[in-house]
Order: C-alpha cells, then sequence, then structure tokens
C-alpha cells in the first residue's frame, strides 16, 4: 500500500476512475439479502465531479441488498444560474425532484431513489429564510424533508479544504439562529455536518432548539488528517466524550457512515484494491459502535454517503460492513438501524 501523502483536500476522483478502481475486485455477495433497507444519504449530480444520476446510484445498489428507498442530500448541484444567491438552491431541489418522480413511476426498479429531499438554504437570511424553504416545499412537490448546512472548520491546513467555507461558529450567530428557528415551524429537520472539535457546537444547538430535529452526518467527522494524524488515539478519545455528550440532546438522530471520507484519515483510497467488508468492518466498527452505544438504535441510522464514499469502498461490500458489525443485534435493532429510524426521522411510508 502507498505512503499516505500529505492531506490535499476531500475531493475524490472522478467517476470513470472511481468504477474502474472499484470493477478491480470481484462484487461481494449481499449478506442477509432480505433486511429492507433505507439508504438516509446519498448525493446526484453532474458536473466536473463526472455524473452521479439514477442509472448509477441504480447500479451501485444492484449489488443484491434490500435497498428499498433513498433519501438525497444537497450538494451544491444544478444551482440556478440566472437567480439571486438566496434562490440559487432552488435549482437543486427542482433537479432532484425529477429524478426522484423518474422512479416513482416504477419504471426503473423497485427501489425509491430521493422518496425524501434534503436541499440548502442560506440561514444568514434569518426569518426571510422562510420564504425559501416554502418555495422549496412546493418545488419538491412535499418531498422535502429538512436542509443541510455543512459547517466544518479548522484552523490548520484541513480547514483550507472544506467545499463551502463557512465563519467559525457560524451556529451562534443571532440572524443565522433566527433562521435556524424556521425549521421546526416548516416541519423541517435540520442535517448538521461538522468536524470532530465543533461537536460542542450541535451540542449547544440541540439545547437551545429542543423541537428541531438535528442529524448528525458522518459520525460526527472525527479528524485523522494533517496535524490530526499524529495523535489519533487522542483525538478518538476526544471525539467520544463529545458524542457521549451529544447523545444526551434527545432531539440529535446520528448517520452511521461518511467513513469512506478522506478526513477520517484510513486511507483505504490508496489501496491496490478496494477493500473488503470485513477490512471496513474492522476499520469503522470503532466508531460505528461507539455512535451506536451512545445514541442507540432509535437514534441511528446507517449511510452509504454515494458516491462520495465510493473512492473507499463498493456500495455492496459497503452495506456487508454494516451488517458485519450489527451481526449480533436483535431482529428489532437491526429494524431501526437498517430501516425504521430512517423511515420515521424522514416521514417515509412502508
Amino acid at each position: 500500500m502507498a505512503e499516505a501523502p500529505a492531506f490535499r483536500g476531500n475531493s475524490y476522483r472522478h467517476s470513470v476512475a472511481l468504477n474502474r478502481w472499484i470493477a478491480r475486485v470481484r462484487k461481494e455477495q449481499a449478506l442477509e439479502p432480505d433486511l429492507p433497507i433505507i439508504d438516509p444519504h446519498h448525493h446526484l449530480w453532474d458536473d466536473d465531479r463526472g455524473p452521479y444520476l439514477l442509472p448509477d446510484i441504480l447500479g451501485d445498489i444492484g449489488g443484491g441488498h434490500n435497498v428499498k428507498a433513498t433519501v438525497f442530500i444537497e450538494c451544491r448541484t444544478h444551482y440556478r444560474a440566472c437567480a439571486t444567491d438566496a434562490e440559487r438552491p432552488l435549482g437543486e431541489v427542482e433537479f432532484v425532484n425529477g429524478i426522484s418522480a423518474m422512479s416513482a413511476s416504477g419504471g426503473h426498479g423497485p427501489t425509491r431513489v430521493a422518496v425524501a429531499i434534503v436541499g440548502h438554504a442560506d440561514l444568514r437570511l434569518g426569518e426571510k429564510v422562510q420564504d425559501i424553504l416554502e418555495k422549496q416545499i412546493t418545488l419538491t412537490g412535499g418531498r422535502m424533508r429538512g436542509i443541510r448546512w455543512s459547517i466544518p472548520y479548522d484552523a490548520s491546513e484541513v480547514g483550507k479544504h472544506v467545499s463551502r467555507f463557512v465563519e467559525e461558529g457560524i451556529s451562534r450567530d443571532a440572524t443565522w439562529r433566527a433562521g435556524f428557528a424556521r425549521l421546526a415551524k416548516l416541519g423541517l429537520t435540520f442535517e448538521g455536518w461538522c468536524y470532530h472539535p465543533q461537536l460542542p457546537e450541535i451540542t449547544a444547538l440541540a439545547r437551545a432548539f429542543p423541537d428541531t430535529t438535528i442529524i448528525l452526518n458522518h459520525v460526527g467527522g472525527c479528524l485523522g488528517v494533517g496535524p490530526y494524524s499524529s495523535r489519533a488515539k487522542d483525538e478518538f478519545q476526544a471525539w467520544k466524550r463529545s458524542i457521549v455528550e451529544l447523545a444526551t440532546c434527545p432531539n440529535i438522530v446520528v448517520k452511521l457512515g461518511g467513513l469512506g471520507m478522506l478526513i477520517f484519515g484510513f486511507n483505504l483510497h490508496l489501496r491496490e484494491n478496494p477493500p473488503s467488508s470485513e477490512v471496513l468492518a474492522t476499520t469503522w466498527k470503532p466508531f460505528l459502535e461507539t455512535c451506536i452505544e451512545a445514541f442507540g438504535p432509535r437514534r441511528g441510522m446507517y449511510e452509504s454517503n454515494f458516491p462520495v464514499d465510493k473512492q473507499s469502498c463498493d456500495y455492496t461490500a459497503c452495506w456487508n460492513a454494516f451488517k458485519r458489525i450489527s451481526a449480533g443485534a436483535s431482529a428489532s435493532e437491526k429494524a431501526a438501524l437498517f430501516h425504521d429510524t430512517a423511515a420515521r426521522v424522514y416521514r417515509i411510508a412502508a
């Protein structure tokens, strides 16, 4: 395996290169193929990252797992070109709603792709953001479930490679919080993506807005690159303490995945061949089990984070790894982790 290079950001190989890498090994057989799954976190786009559209995600899903439905999470794609800054994100939910309608027709197989949609809106608008949120609800025909606001910030070189720059501590800004306060009033959730030193910010936000469901993305982004790579054990313990504290907030739900991203420092992308589900399970288990123990199955849901995590693993192997980690769970616990929590949080009908 190649030596880990200096961290150069979260960007991943173009989809063509990814598919070639994934194809280097024979696909695994899906474990527990009848277990119902809702994949609550994936993206769709068609830009310089390469196409990842309905045929692409269905191709990844088609490895044998029983994926009933999926949830689209914003990724800054297809923003309106001729619009105000506030209205530009409307283009993304329009784009995804069309794909969702295609899938809902039944003509593309049984999986309902993007049955629920999470968009983006600029909370710095304060109370005025409600107009944008209401437009998104209308544009998606009611498929809109919430917004994501990514707040990764770090003073080290790691912070230079975020996909959307935000000011440090933006979640404490009074106007931003005035916008945040509109979410629960419209029945919308909040997706929080941050790095682990910022987890106390999410805790403070959850306590300030106990009626808003906050969904923590990617187990809280435990950094393992840049200056964090040399103190991995200490950072893991710091992350764990923050996760345990965050779990005391009953309005927090955690997404169990995203560990294929480069920021965790596992360097799975440097392997000559994609790792097996056994390797993935061993690598990811300490993080996933910590979150499941802290939050419980009813507040945890496995996620693929595709195609971003495709830079580290195959879709079928990814879900096999989750199933290996949960091999000792009861039937009801598995149902929650793989399907029921996502169905409840995103209001997805059976």
